[in-house]
């Protein structure tokens, strides 16, 4: 269309330039014919007459040519001039240089310019070649594994710590600790650290080794006392078939059967842990009176809480309840009383207690048979009057008796204890002799 105008307005121009050329022309020469015919009456021309129409000619011919200049001129720049406008000298030529962006965008807005895609290299492939894709690189298979692996352990860790509380709560070790503090009167620091083995222990289900624990006292402190209650917990969370109460005095008496009851109670001992490995639970054997046992049964034991044993073994505790090192227990008691504190905890009497008497206790233990060697060992204290005089109100409760204080006075003060040191007053057989007390009211 822009072509179409431009040839049609060029068109237009040329011929009204063409029309003025012949009116001027036109107009020019009639001028000349009107002087000429003023002149006819006249005399001949004269050189001045003559000179005045060569310069009209020649005038002419100069406006022509001006005109036919500016004719082209327009016809090349396609643009019709006004009249009396200064005429080019050199046609126009339309160019891209000088030209910038920005002179055909307005200053208002502003067109972000797109960022040049800088081209990639091309792969020049040999002649008669075919073209051939970058072999891939082989990735590892042990990526993979390892990815594997990862999912694995956190699994296991996260399994592990769901099932923490899930076994602690099985055995429901809060109601033992209930249990333990209200019956058992004068070893609450024993109480307190064999609650804390039993709460490592108990956390898990797999272990390398088994717990073994082996309390030592005087007579009448409650070792028996204290076996009865964790015989009776643990057969209402795990059953009577996963807990073993063994008298030896009861079980085998004479020492001539050693041999057979070591077979005997190897046999039921894996019998027990083969059940409680099928129920996924931890039994629990009570050996009590463990100063009587044979030399049969003690090396039997020892082989079955060993740590090369199978899995099944390693998942049980064993409780030995004796009155071995009984001596040494007294007789530091009544030569350091004087240095106890009264204001001093349970628990900090009976840790210096374990730290005190622990080295001296394994010392003699490993002497008698290598099988201390691999207990726990917790020494139990003695008995105050105090403690005594809990054990009266205690069972005259039960027996159903009125809790007379002077009553409960006057039958403690029937027990024999020790020399009083450092104001502390113990009993020499704690609290045996209550029940046969309280039975003759």
């Amino acid at each position: 269309m822009s072509d179409r105008d431009s040839s049609l307005s060029a068109s237009q121009t040329e011929g009204e330039f063409e029309g003025e050329m012949d009116e001027e022309l036109e107009g020019d020469t009639e001028m000349e014919e009107e002087k000429n015919e003023n002149g006819r009456g006249s005399p001949a021309p004269s050189l001045s007459n003559i000179s005045s129409t060569l310069r009209a000619v020649i005038r002419i011919k100069q406006k022509y040519q001006a005109m036919k200049k500016r004719r082209q001129e327009m016809a090349l720049g396609g643009q019709c001039p006004l009249m009396g406008a200064p005429g080019r000298t050199s046609p126009k030529i339309f160019t891209f240089d000088g030209i910038t962006p920005t002179a055909f965008s307005s200053p208002s807005s502003s067109i972000p310019q797109k960022k040049k895609r800088r081209k990639k290299k091309r792969v020049l492939f040999p002649e008669g070649g075919r073209r051939r894709a970058a072999p891939k690189q082989d990735r590892s298979r042990a990526k993979y594994c390892l990815y594997l692996l990862f999912a694995i352990v956190f699994l296991q860790v996260y399994n592990a710590i769901e099932n923490l509380d899930d076994h602690v709560l099985r055995y429901d070790l809060e109601g033992l600790e209930k249990t333990l503090r209200r019956e058992v009167f004068g070893q609450q620091g024993a109480v307190e650290s064999l609650l804390s083995h039993l709460k490592d222990y108990l956390s898990t289900y797999v272990h390398n080794k088994p717990l073994v624990v082996s309390l030592h006292g005087p007579t009448g402190v409650g070792k028996s006392h204290l076996g009865r209650l964790l015989a009776g917990h643990f057969r209402s969370v795990v059953g009577d078939t996963l807990v073993l109460q063994y008298y030896v005095l009861h079980h085998c008496p004479q020492e001539a059967n050693a041999l057979q009851c070591a077979s005997d109670l190897s046999a039921l001992i894996s019998e027990m842990v083969e059940r409680a490995e099928e129920e996924e639970k931890i039994p629990l054997f009570i050996f009590d009176e463990a100063e009587h046992m044979h030399h049969e049964i003690l090396d039997t034991l020892l082989q079955l809480v060993s740590s090369n044993q199978s899995n099944e073994y390693l998942n049980a505790i064993y409780l030995f309840l004796s009155n071995l090192g009984h001596a040494h227990i007294t007789k530091h008691m009544l030569h350091n009383s004087s240095s106890i504190s009264m204001a001093m905890t349970a628990s900090g009497r009976h840790s210096n207690l374990v730290k005190e008497l622990t080295p001296i206790l394994r010392s003699m233990l490993e002497e008698l048979h290598p099988l201390w060697t691999e207990a726990d060992i917790l020494p139990l204290s003695l008995l105050e009057k105090g403690h005594v005089m809990e054990c009266f109100l205690d069972e005259i409760t039960r027996e159903g008796f009125y809790p007379d204080h002077a009553n409960i006075e006057r039958l403690a003060g029937e027990i024999e204890y020790y020399p009083a040191v450092g104001g502390h007053e113990y009993s020499q057989t704690g609290c045996k002799q209550v029940v046969a007390k309280v039975n003759l009211l």
